[in-house]
């Protein structure tokens, strides 16, 4: 595929700076998003890329950049919304969310929405970071989005994951004739900084390096779906509108499938962002 203009949120690190390393090498224009100022910067300057830097927790934030990447760029070819992540303790957001919630799902729907016209106009492949945590602990409300009942991380970070593949379905039914390509992916469990500022336990299994080592898997074997999706064709390499494990159409969430409810999810996103 001839070069592209590829933005990634959640670039300083993991999945999202193994990805931009790649595709910077394949001579693609990537565009790194993070929300450390200091690490997305250095890799950055690795890369000689531009960057951005915005903090998902503010949707004020989020706006920003949305504003800076439609001036920046004439084109985006790939965004992918990698950006997310598990926490602890529940907590809202300035913004009024619950904090899991908006970094893994809001953040990224509103940015997605607000770049719509450009994203258009390239034809863009649109991809979503989701993980096995959907089918293993999401079970989305729409009456509880924000998980004022029944909170735990695991349920939180579920949910998010569930909603990425929520949010996928929708974007295609919505826009897949306006030429969005929507596709959402699991990377596997991988071996990066993910959980290093939560509460979670999960943080040991990522954080403990002989533990590791033992259950998980690098970046740069993490990223390949973002780079299978990226550089290939969607309908011809891979379908629109789907989930993706090991580069094949998988099955999540029985809820993943269920059609009024990412409707349902889309319009009361929509209300909470005020779009």
């Amino acid at each position: 595929m001839p070069n592209q203009t590829i933005v990634i949120t959640g670039a300083s690190d993991g999945i999202g700076a193994a990805a931009a390393r790649k595709l910077v090498a394949d001579g693609h224009l990537v565009v790194l998003v993070g929300r450390s100022p200091e690490k997305t910067a250095a890799v950055a300057r690795e890369l000689a890329a531009p960057y951005h830097v915005a903090d998902f927790s503010d949707l004020g934030q989020v706006r920003r950049l949305a504003d800076e990447l439609g001036t920046a760029y004439d084109r985006i070819d790939v965004l992918a919304n990698n950006a997310g992540g598990i926490m602890g303790h529940r907590t809202l957001t300035g913004d009024g969310h619950e904090l899991t919630f908006q970094v893994n799902h809001l953040a990224p729907f509103l940015l997605t929405n607000l770049l719509l016209p450009l994203l258009t106009a390239s034809q863009a492949k649109v991809i979503q970071t989701s993980s096995i945590a959907a089918r293993l602990f999401g079970h989305v409300v729409l009456d509880d989005l924000d998980l004022e009942r029944g909170y735990s991380p695991d349920r939180a970070y579920g949910n998010g994951k569930l909603e990425n593949i929520l949010f996928t379905r929708e974007l295609d039914r919505r826009h897949r004739s306006d030429g969005i390509a929507a596709a959402a992916f699991h990377p596997g469990v991988v071996g990066t900084n993910f959980a290093s500022d939560t509460t979670h336990p999960m943080r040991f299994l990522y954080q403990t390096p002989v533990i590791n080592k033992l259950f998980t898997i690098s970046p740069e074997r993490g990223s390949r779906g973002l780079l299978w999706l990226a550089e290939n064709t969607p309908g011809a390499t891979w379908p629109t509108g789907e989930y993706f494990e090991h580069n094949k159409v998988a099955k999540s969430n029985p809820q993943a499938r269920d059609a009024d409810l990412a409707v349902g999810l889309w319009d009361r996103s929509a209300e909470m962002v005020g779009l």
